[in-house]
């Protein structure tokens, strides 16, 4: 089961925050959303299918992330962060995704014990964001065997 956000880069996004990364509906970013991936992303956790949040509450679920990053040269990217889901998870927000390393859950968080956070990232997938980049985030949750 999958949901799919997309969204673009932004001059400020810098991906430096060591515990989470973030998509985020704003249509701004300031130097110091450091975990910010990209901008005006086109749905929110709030958006999603009640099935999908659902499996994702299976403390044993596996989320993974994949994030494709496409410039307007056609050059693409691709980062994937693999975590698990969690019984707290509300997917409520109706601003921002946000996948954390750490075990933290508030109504952004769409993945814990993620692989990866933002600083992780391939920096030249990260200079193609600060150069405005269109980014697909692709949510994928799988029930545990």
């Amino acid at each position: 089961m999958e949901e799919v956000v997309h969204a673009c880069g932004h001059e400020h996004v810098s991906a430096e925050h060591a515990s989470t990364f973030e998509v985020t509906s704003d249509d701004w970013l300031t130097p110091a959303g450091d975990c910010i991936l990209a901008v005006e992303a086109d749905r929110v956790p709030a958006d999603f299918d009640p099935a999908f949040v659902a499996a994702c509450r299976d403390p044993e679920a596996t989320i993974t992330a994949s994030i494709t990053v496409t410039t307007a040269d056609g050059d693409t990217y691709v980062e994937t962060v693999t975590g698990r889901g969690d019984p707290d998870l509300s997917f409520e927000n109706d601003r921002s995704h946000v996948g954390r390393t750490s075990a933290y859950v508030d109504d952004r968080t769409v993945l814990v014990g993620a692989d990866a956070a933002a600083a992780d990232f391939d920096r030249e997938l990260v200079a193609a964001l600060a150069d405005g980049a269109d980014l697909r985030l692709e949510l994928e949750v799988e029930a545990a065997d």
